[in-house]
């Protein structure tokens, strides 16, 4: 009979823990959503004011500002579909082959050298760093390749 009961009792606990799981990953999503939002929204205000667009000025004055704005809508347009891996709606398969879409867009490629060194600074084992060095990847195998073929360039990566 302490037996059944002690059964029951853990498998009462195990039921618990996995709801409080799925209710942490669910905040988690919640939150990871809502920070996307925000992102976006800063970077809105920035491309469309020059004023707010020089406090992320991350190109020691380098970039004119029309060209800044359009890196503001460059990161926003990577880290939307970065946000979208991440989360789970896009697979590494998917974010690649936005990846070589966007690599297609001469403003992206400028974007994407100009923030080499941003990239440098993230921790090696991050998704972040690993997807932009699959980015880094892709961008020499579609300056190798034929341009007119650039849909077939890169293997993408398994999960």
């Amino acid at each position: 009979m302490t037996t059944a009961a002690q059964h029951n009792t853990i498998q009462g606990l195990r039921i618990r823990l996995e709801h409080l799981e799925q209710a942490t990953q669910s905040r988690r999503q919640t939150n990871f959503a809502h920070q996307q939002r925000l992102h976006w929204e800063l970077l809105s205000k920035a491309m469309d004011d020059p004023d707010l667009a020089e406090v992320l000025d991350a190109y020691n004055g380098t970039v004119p500002p029309r060209k800044q704005r359009q890196f503001l809508f460059a990161n926003a347009l990577y880290t939307n579909a970065l946000c979208y891996y991440r989360m789970g709606n896009l697979t590494r398969e998917e974010f690649f082959g936005h990846a070589r879409s966007m690599l297609q867009i001469p403003v992206f490629r400028e974007y994407w050298y100009a923030t080499r060194p941003h990239r440098a600074t993230l921790i090696d084992s991050s998704d972040e760093a690993k997807i932009g060095r699959m980015v880094d990847d892709l961008l020499v195998q579609l300056e190798e390749a034929d341009a007119d073929e650039w849909w077939v360039v890169g293997y993408p990566p398994s999960e």
